[in-house]
């Protein structure tokens, strides 16, 4: 049978949290969980059911030859933001998975940026499907980008 990832990220994140070093812990378990998304090295900050922000930081391997974030990268930090928001909030045998992205870039981004996503929590397993809207802000929390992640959520097949 397959493992739910909803109480797995609830369990590992309040073990961690509060700890010393607990979310940096958690994000880099994250990171190799992830390999694709663990090429950002972003940190979460929050993490509960229904709301999800993660901070990334502006380094050279996330820029462009612009001297700013690259859009891609502003991708999958709205791609994690919102797949951690909804799959931490999914009940005992349910899954998820993106099945539609779309990105408006607002502004240039430049230095530390906050990604943010809150969503409504699936209540039982049924298969439907979820809009989920996100926001990227800089450091002036102004908006640097806005993500629409649709997700598909539903049973776990039996094993």
């Amino acid at each position: 049978m397959t493992r739910s990832i909803g109480p797995v990220l609830r369990r590992r994140w309040q073990m961690l949290s509060g700890t010393p070093g607990g979310k940096w812990l958690f994000s880099k378990g994250l990171d190799r969980s992830v390999p694709y998304s663990g090429t950002l090295c972003a940190r979460v900050q929050t993490l509960e059911p229904g709301h999800c922000c993660v901070v990334l930081a502006d380094r050279r391997r996330v820029r462009n030859h612009l001297r700013s974030i690259h859009a891609m990268a502003l991708a999958s930090l709205g791609e994690l933001t919102t797949g951690l928001a909804l799959l931490n909030s999914l009940p005992e045998g349910v899954r998820g998975i993106l099945i539609g992205f779309r990105i408006n870039y607002l502004k240039k981004a430049r230095g530390r940026l906050l990604a943010e996503c809150r969503c409504a929590i699936p209540s039982d397993n049924s298969r439907r499907e979820y809009e989920l809207t996100g926001e990227i802000r800089d450091t002036a929390d102004e908006v640097v980008a806005v993500v629409n992640a649709r997700w598909l959520i539903g049973p776990e097949p039996d094993a």
